[in-house]
């Protein structure tokens, strides 16, 4: 059996390409086919694959302007050869999914997120761009969704990250989706009962994870705050905050990790599909403070692994706060952790497959035919 997965871009290793990590890990000779590839910032668990990618790769500047390329991704999508594979795994959050494939293939989508741009934070992507290129945005992506819409039934199984997600390809391209969380690396993070007395803010500074109702919040009730991370928002909150609130900026792995295990809770200000961030700070057995919409609300028990604010505003998130110190010792490490193992690397893989020789068999009538070094890694896999 050949696999090929279809990733949209691999320019940064963050929740899908963490996906991506275990359907490697999953079908270790799967072929990888991406618009756009930069093996300086790619783990060694994706690089040992085959990685080939479409002609976006060779326009100007495409590791940094790949997002202006939106348009052409569709025709390149289309010029991928898959005649010989008989699986075909998309990973959806930009384009990809939008691939021909054999009659005699399967195809699996493994949807993070339907395009967020073009569909329900459309009117605040339009908000972010200079008034003259709206003109271009607002034809370009009404295009686009009709692409969108087309190409969603060239997949004949749907699995979404969240049941947030899965609403969400039921309403705009009215298709139904199993539910398989991410993976996340439980093992990577031990509990630390004792803090250092600072709450974290974790993730890429952007405009629609609200680092700056965080800032506010606590410009207000002067509690210290860690903003970790960088993207095109840091300057302006940066310039917002006052001397309680500090920005190591974007720092490595093992250092991310320190802050997880040190901090006396996460804040989560925005709205995620699934939200990894929140499940790795419970595998540190540190409480979450998170806006109640989304993905975080299937990962995240409150009162007993966090606390909910349910107005995106500083005052509703500082309330959150206090109610958290309020009943700050009632919170439990060790449960804390066990509710972040339901969301480990080996539970997602034996649900992938099992949805996917589901969906095999529904579609042929036989079993999924086992590729060299497929057979003994399903084998070894424990269910948790």
């Amino acid at each position: 059996m050949k696999v090929a997965i279809i990733h949209y871009w691999l320019v940064g290793m963050r929740g899908g390409e963490k996906v991506l990590e275990g359907l490697c890990r999953l079908f270790p000779s799967a072929d990888i086919y991406t618009h756009v590839y930069n093996p300086d910032v790619i783990s060694d668990v994706i690089k040992r694959h085959k990685i080939r990618t479409t002609f976006i790769q060779k326009l100007p500047r495409a590791l940094h302007w790949y997002n202006s390329y939106l348009p052409l991704m569709p025709l390149a999508l289309e010029q991928i050869d898959l005649r010989n594979y008989d699986l075909v795994i998309s990973s959806e959050s930009g384009p990809a999914k939008g691939v021909i494939t054999e009659p005699e293939a399967l195809h699996v989508c493994y949807c993070h997120s339907p395009m967020r741009y073009l569909w329900d934070q459309y009117f605040r992507y339009l908000e972010d761009r200079p008034i003259y290129t709206r003109a271009v945005m607002r034809l370009v992506f009404h295009y686009l969704r009709l692409y969108d819409c087309a190409s969603s039934h060239r997949v004949e199984k749907y699995i979404a990250n969240s049941r947030y997600v899965a609403s969400r390809i039921q309403q705009y391209w009215r298709r139904d989706a199993e539910v398989i969380y991410p993976p996340v690396d439980i093992n990577r993070f031990t509990v630390t009962p004792e803090n250092d007395g600072y709450y974290l803010w974790l993730g890429k500074v952007v405009r629609y994870k609200k680092p700056d109702l965080a800032v506010e919040a606590f410009n207000k009730n002067g509690r210290n705050l860690v903003v970790l991370g960088d993207g095109e928002q840091l300057g302006v909150v940066k310039r917002m905050a006052k001397k309680n609130i500090t920005f190591p900026g974007a720092v490595d792995d093992a250092a991310v990790t320190r802050y997880l295990e040190h901090c006396k809770a996460l804040v989560f200000s925005g709205i995620e599909d699934f939200g990894i961030v929140p499940v790795e700070a419970m595998a540190c057995g540190k409480p979450v403070i998170a806006f109640g919409r989304g993905g975080v609300t299937e990962s995240v028990i409150e009162d007993s692994t966090g606390i909910f604010f349910h107005e995106s505003t500083p005052d509703s998130l500082n309330q959150a706060i206090k109610r958290f110190e309020s009943m700050e010792r009632h919170f439990n490490p060790t449960e804390i952790r066990c509710q972040a193992e339901r969301f480990s690397e080996a539970l997602f893989m034996d649900r992938m497959w099992n949805v996917i020789t589901e969906a095999w068999h529904s579609k042929f009538g036989a079993n999924l035919p086992i590729a060299n070094g497929l057979k003994s890694a399903s084998a070894d896999r424990k269910v948790v």
